[in-house]
């Protein structure tokens, strides 16, 4: 069962009007976007980026679009929650940066992300880098940042990025591992060694991190059996073990990581969603660490799959561990004040479901929703 919800600010549902309704209760997200006819063509008819509201005693949601901006499919926020960024995944890739202004964004520049179809963007735990996975030209771009966050005057007009490393290899799979492709960026467990995971390849790419941002290719920290197709992947918290979907072969992947040596060694592999009947195959998608729990979202299936991680760093699966979702499509998902929001892509729409299995999932309307992330202090 859900609860449905329009898009506009005061129609959330199980929300009274009195005083536990003003704003400031509320968590605020933003949401990037697709254009439903794809990723490079011109946005319009609702998508762009969206600021949206939790109420984080029910999970209902509310919000509107803020700004038309080309494919933001992917968005990055600054720690200080004054700066948004967006990737424009479009065959000639962008980063634009907004200023946040409450509920609003004002633009202030726009770079090129160093290759096409950008599809993920990390922050730098000091805030001064900003690293781009772009997919179709499976290269890694990076774009320093000055002290308010922007790119800076390098990185602007027609400089791009500080640094841009390609690959080369392919997969089993020629529909999909012709060539590289980027699709994540993480910071390995002592921030020393940045991840590129590479669909493409079925490989963990590995970067040595300088003090100033910047990359020195430093070979593959990981090698996935082929045609594994890894898309995201997700540490464990005390940093010993890797968790990385395979969106080709519809399985969790786990890893013993060797932080010495920034290598990662297969121990065990979860198949996810293994019932799906349908037409296509299952697709993951997105991974998010939560407390004990390794929650996964599967295109095409429509489900989110929670596992449960033990002790020792393995995981197993959960009674009623596979939840079907009320729309189609989860390619991005987080966990905020204890609800799970899911970006329901070609349904568009968001839906939050309490962390318990089981209860009604709250549905707001929202244009072809890619990816979800909240407000830093909100």
């Amino acid at each position: 069962m859900d609860e449905r919800s329009g898009g506009r600010p005061g129609t959330g549902t199980d929300v009274g009007d009195g005083p536990d309704r003003a704003r400031g209760a509320w968590r605020p997200l933003w949401v990037g976007t697709y254009p439903v006819a794809g990723a490079d063509a011109p946005a319009g008819a609702g998508e762009g980026i969206w600021h949206v509201r939790l109420d984080p005693r029910t999970g209902a949601l509310e919000g509107e679009q803020v700004v038309t901006s080309p494919a933001p499919s992917f968005l990055a926020v600054h720690p200080t929650g004054t700066v948004l960024y967006a990737a424009g995944e479009q065959s000639d890739g962008t980063v634009s940066a907004f200023a946040i202004r409450g509920d609003r964004l004002e633009h202030r520049a726009t770079v090129s992300s160093g290759g096409a179809s950008p599809c993920h963007l990390l922050l730098a735990d000091d805030a001064r880098t900003l690293y781009v996975a772009n997919y179709t030209s499976g290269t890694l771009g990076v774009l320093p940042l000055d002290t308010d966050g922007l790119p800076t005057a390098a990185a602007s007009g027609e400089g791009g990025p500080a640094q841009v490393f390609d690959h080369t290899g392919s997969g089993p799979r020629t529909d999909r591992q012709e060539s590289p492709h980027a699709h994540f960026v993480a910071l390995a467990p002592g921030g020393t060694h940045l991840l590129v995971v590479d669909l493409g390849t079925d490989e963990l790419r590995r970067y040595r991190v300088g003090a100033d941002g910047l990359l020195t290719a430093d070979g593959v920290a990981a090698h996935l059996p082929p045609g594994t197709g890894p898309r995201h992947l997700a540490f464990s918290r005390d940093g010993r073990h890797v968790y990385v979907v395979g969106e080709l072969d519809v399985a969790l992947h786990v890893l013993a990581w060797d932080a010495a040596r920034a290598e990662g060694a297969g121990v065990q592999v979860v198949p996810l969603a293994p019932g799906h009947t349908g037409a296509r195959a299952a697709l993951p998608s997105h991974v998010v660490l939560d407390g004990d729990r390794l929650l996964v979202g599967v295109r095409e299936a429509d489900v989110l799959v929670e596992l449960a991680v033990r002790p020792d760093g393995l995981v197993e699966t959960v009674p009623d561990g596979t939840t079907p979702l009320p729309g189609r499509w989860p390619r991005h998902l987080e966990v905020v004040d204890g609800w799970t929001v899911v970006a329901e892509q070609v349904s568009g729409d968001l839906a939050t479901l309490p962390a318990g299995r089981g209860g009604a999932a709250h549905v707001m309307a929202l244009p072809s929703p890619a990816c979800v992330v909240a407000q830093p202090g909100g």
